[in-house]
């Protein structure tokens, strides 16, 4: 596949970057459908920020403090988002809400990973609460976004057991590696067509139901207490 063949992927973020540096990773395969070309933060401080410009990647900060108003900043936000052109947003870690009005502007094309098996635990905490229910799995989402937080198609997620003696941190670290491995099959999947919005869900092209564990992509490969459910709920067409 020829680099102009490949499809331009943004990513916004507020911290490390760590799932953006795994698209990143993701992107460098020539064969990949796509290549993150640009990487835009909230914060002037995000460590991310660096991560993509060591690999060439253009990364501007967009101070959320330096705008009067959530519109003024959204506004310098997309006019950066226009100039890069991208086919699809990712937000990695992006902690500031979205208004209605961005979000429908990129209606289709913009998506996001959240650390739970959602429609559980939307919005922060994930992992605390996670173990206060005594959940037995946890797991990652990816998904469309829309207008209400955490509610958008379900493109993708992944599950790892919950294990005696977890604390939060235990599992967000072990879950983080499920993440790296489940955001770029997820963008894969959006990018190259597969999955669709169709009457508020998405749709998979192919049939994609999985058993807990098995998964034929060479990309998802881990091991047995990592079980992977690819597109559990998407539903062929």
């Amino acid at each position: 596949m020829s680099r102009s063949q490949r499809q331009r992927v943004a990513v916004m973020i507020s911290g490390r970057g760590t799932n953006m540096g795994a698209l990143i990773a993701a992107g460098m395969d020539p064969l990949y459908p796509g290549q993150v070309v640009a990487v835009i933060s909230n914060r002037p401080d995000a460590p991310g920020l660096e991560t993509a410009r060591r690999y060439d990647i253009p990364a501007k900060a967009i101070d959320q403090k330096a705008y009067a108003s959530r519109e003024q900043h959204e506004a310098a936000v997309i006019a950066a988002i226009e100039e890069c052109r991208p086919d699809v947003i990712c937000l990695a870690g992006y902690m500031r809400l979205l208004s209605e009005d961005f979000v429908r502007r990129y209606e289709g094309r913009i998506i996001n990973i959240h650390p739970s098996l959602l429609p559980l635990f939307p919005g922060l905490d994930t992992h605390r609460r996670a173990l206060s229910a005594g959940m037995r799995i946890h797991g990652c989402t990816v998904h469309y976004v829309t207008d209400r937080m955490d509610e958008g198609p379900i493109i993708a997620q992944a599950a790892i057991g919950i294990e005696p003696g977890d604390t939060p941190q235990s599992l967000a670290e072990r879950l983080l590696r499920a993440e790296h491995r489940l955001y770029p099959h997820a963008l894969k999947l959006v990018l190259t067509g597969e999955v669709r919005i169709a009457n508020g869900r998405a749709v998979l092209r192919t049939p994609a139901r999985r058993r807990i564990g098995e998964t034929d992509d060479p990309d998802l490969q881990v091991p047995p207490a990592t079980p992977i459910l690819v597109a559990p709920d998407a539903r062929q067409n």
